[in-house]
């Protein structure tokens, strides 16, 4: 493991943008803020194995769609969830080890231990929070047809395991390729990566196409 402290140029836009009723059923998830606390769970714990082979089982397989018209605006993302607090900055607190915060919600200490590479990190800086399912990939799957409240919630989705703190550099490696063409670095992980993504993928009747489904099903096989 790597104890690494760093400073880097990103900038990460707050959107305060009313959730509604979005906002209403995530709120649960928040916890007391400016208080030094132990890490809170992990990212919902995905299905099992045997589960996942099931759900992939049951994906629609097609040509992935075009990525035409895409854009991230249109997954209104890192919305308001409570007070001051955005979906980062909440991921960040679940996430993340002993993390303080601050009257508008940012995290002034802590740790954070990136699963997709083993790195541990004490600058929230450093850690980006990866959509387990891109956002490029779920429209290409099937997210264009959805509303945008759809595309909200799938974008700020603390329920299902959507959403994880990870290594920034490893995240932007990631972009929005699938498990055809990018799994995590950290090969302990792989497993657990593939249950959260077919988990995200089922929840959401998103399809899958022949290299994406035949990576997984080989990746299954060995968990």
């Amino acid at each position: 493991m790597r104890l690494v402290s760093r400073r880097t140029s990103r900038i990460y836009a707050r959107r305060p943008l009313a959730a509604g009723a979005v906002a209403a059923a995530f709120a649960s998830a928040l916890t007391v803020l400016g208080a030094t606390a132990p890490a809170q769970a992990a990212p919902p714990t995905p299905i099992a194995a045997s589960t996942a082979r099931t759900y992939l089982s049951e994906l629609t397989v097609k040509t992935e769609g075009s990525s035409d018209g895409y854009s991230r605006d249109l997954f209104p993302h890192w919305i308001t969830q409570s007070g001051t607090c955005n979906t980062r900055e909440v991921v960040l607190k679940r996430d993340g080890t002993n993390v303080v915060t601050d009257s508008s919600c940012a995290a002034t200490s802590g740790s954070w231990y990136s699963a997709y590479d083993g790195a541990t990190w004490t600058a929230s800086s450093d850690v980006d929070i990866d959509h387990v399912v891109p956002l490029s990939e779920a429209w290409k799957s099937g997210a264009s047809s959805w509303t945008t409240a759809q595309r909200q919630a799938f974008a700020n989705d603390l329920t299902r395991p959507q959403l994880i703190a990870v290594t920034d550099n490893v995240n932007q490696s990631k972009g929005d390729q699938d498990p055809a063409e990018w799994m995590p670095p950290r090969a302990a992980y792989a497993c657990t990566y593939l249950r959260m993504y077919v988990q995200v993928k089922h929840y959401y009747d998103l399809s899958v196409d022949s290299a994406e489904k035949s990576a997984i099903q080989s990746g299954l096989s060995g968990c």
